[in-house]
Order: structure tokens, then C-alpha cells, then sequence
């Protein structure tokens, strides 16, 4: 059975007979005659009464011909949605990052999107984590990866990150951390925020709207300490660079306060809240094309 001999049997019946369902649909009367006969056989009903001057149905085709014209709309569907799709990967949207992000899957799914619809206008946006959260509400970004703070574990992130006009998807969830010079004294195997106050260091942490500096604060107000910040910059690898000409300790999630040679990464084991990365994207947001590279950023990310 084919999608055209459907089409063909449908116009048969609307048209009441072979020569003006061929007519309309732009094809030969025996090709016509041939396909709604080989649809017959393949079935192993008669579908059509062909005496008289006007087809008519048969108790057979009564009933299939309802299920037909079902078939036949949800290829319109199908047809409809991907031209949806083709239209949009021509169009434009607008995504926002953190500032100085370079997470290599974040970058790799902005490259591959660029790569795979040549036709997309793709532009970036830099701000801070909270900024970005109410571009994404104002409609003028389509969508963003921004940071928060969180509970740890996925559970109940996005609820945390989101309005209700928001769908929020957590790709990254971490633990704060410090970023220490090899040998020095708080150079551990794990460390409290208490240790780093009652060494007295100099912090080292990435400014307000982060959400690294949402998550040290919150973390140092749940063990009952002051969430002292001597320096902020909004690059890690600022504040990396800082570190290991001895300027302080700074406050990092692991992934970006590793790899560094002469630095060492140490958990901070009473940090109760994480700090999270989520993509953001307005809930009633129709674009394919944002929601393209909504999925391609997820699985890159993830």
C-alpha cells in the first residue's frame, strides 16, 4: 500500500468517477484506474462499484475510506511541519551565554548548529546569569545558558532556576570548590569554609549575577559565616591567573577551576548549595529553530 493510492482513491469519490479525479490530480485516467485497483487487490476488498456512470462505494470502502482520508491528513501534518521546520533554519536567533564562557560543549554545539543550517543568522549575547534570565522573559533573546545556585542533584533544579514562563534544563550541577597553589596550606584532600576563614585568606570569586557567587554566599549564610569576597573578576581563568601568582584562593566550580599546572582543585566538603548551569527558553517559545538548538546545546552539555 502507498500514500498515493490513497490520494487517488480518495479522488475518485469526491470526483464520482476516473476521468475527472485524474483531471485533478494531473495524472493519466488508466494511471488512476490502475493504482486504486492494485490498492484493491493488495487489501483483498473490492473498494468501488464501477457501474453506472458515477463510482460508488462499496460497503468495504465505506469503511475505509474514512481511515484514508486520516492517513492522507497526517502526511499533510507531517509535510506541514518540516516546511515549518525549513522555513525557520532560514531565520534568526539570538543566544546568550555567561560571560567568558568556554565550555567546549557549549562552543562545539554553537559551531555544529553554524555548520548544519548555513542559513540560520546565529547571534551571541554576553551578561550576566541574571540579566539573561529576563532577556529570555523580555522575548529579546530566544534563549540562554545561564548559572544559578541550587540544591545539588537534579532534582528540583529547574524549579529553582525558572518562572513559569520558563522551561529550564540543568546541564551542569557542582559543588563549589577552591583553586589552591600546589603546597600551600590549604592544599588538602577536602577543606570547610571555616578552614578558609580561619586561615584568613584572600577570595578569590567571580562577581554578583554569577552563579558560582550565588552559591558560596548562600553556602557560607547556611554554616553561619560572613561570605567574604576580596576580588571578583568574570573570567575563572582571571581569577586562576591571580591564584597562582599568589594572590588569594578562589572560590570555583571544579570543572572550571581544574587543569591548571602548579594549581590544585580541593572540594569544599560543607558547601551545601551547588552551583548549577541550565539552559533557559521561554515555554511558549514556537521557533524549530531555537528549539534545534535548544536540543543540540542539551546533548552536547549533558
Amino acid at each position: 500500500m502507498e500514500m498515493h493510492q490513497l490520494r487517488y482513491l480518495a479522488a475518485v469519490v469526491d470526483e464520482g468517477t476516473f476521468t475527472a479525479a485524474a483531471a485533478r490530480l494531473h495524472v493519466s485516467q488508466s494511471g488512476v484506474s490502475t493504482q486504486v485497483a492494485k490498492l484493491e487487490r493488495e487489501l483483498g476488498q473490492q473498494l468501488l462499484e464501477r457501474s453506472g456512470r458515477r463510482v460508488r462505494l462499496t460497503a468495504a470502502g465505506e469503511a475505509v475510506l474514512p481511515l484514508a482520508r486520516e492517513a492522507l491528513e497526517a502526511l499533510a501534518g507531517i509535510e506541514y511541519t518540516a516546511a515549518e521546520f525549513a522555513q525557520a533554519v532560514r531565520g534568526r536567533v539570538r543566544l546568550g551565554m555567561i560571560r567568558g564562557c568556554s565550555i567546549p560543549g557549549f562552543l562545539d554545539a554553537v559551531a555544529d548548529f553554524g555548520r548544519a543550517h548555513p542559513g540560520v543568522d546565529l547571534s551571541l549575547h554576553e551578561d550576566d546569569s541574571q540579566a539573561l534570565r529576563g532577556q529570555v522573559l523580555a522575548r529579546s533573546i530566544d534563549l540562554a545558558l545561564f548559572a544559578f545556585p541550587g540544591r545539588g542533584g537534579q532534582a528540583g533544579q529547574a524549579g529553582q532556576a525558572a518562572e513559569p514562563e520558563l522551561d529550564v534544563t540543568v546541564v551542569i550541577d557542582e559543588p563549589i570548590a577552591l583553586a589552591v597553589p600546589e603546597g600551600h596550606r590549604l592544599d588538602r584532600d577536602s577543606v570547610r569554609l571555616a578552614d578558609v576563614r580561619a586561615e584568613a585568606e584572600r577570595v578569590l570569586c567571580l562577581p554578583h549575577g554569577t552563579g558560582i557567587r550565588a552559591a558560596y554566599e548562600r553556602s557560607c549564610l547556611q554554616v553561619g559565616i560572613e561570605a567574604r569576597v576580596d576580588i571578583d573578576a568574570s573570567a575563572p581563568q582571571t581569577l586562576l591567573g591571580l591564584v597562582k601568582r599568589g594572590a588569594g584562593v578562589a572560590v570555583l566550580s571544579p570543572s572550571s577551576a581544574g587543569g591548571v599546572e602548579g594549581l590544585r582543585t580541593v572540594p569544599v566538603t560543607d558547601a551545601a548549595t551547588h552551583a548549577c548551569l541550565g539552559l533557559a527558553i521561554r515555554s511558549d517559545q514556537r521557533s524549530p529553530a531555537a528549539r534545534l538548538l535548544l536540543a543540540g546545546l542539551a546533548a552536547s552539555l549533558a
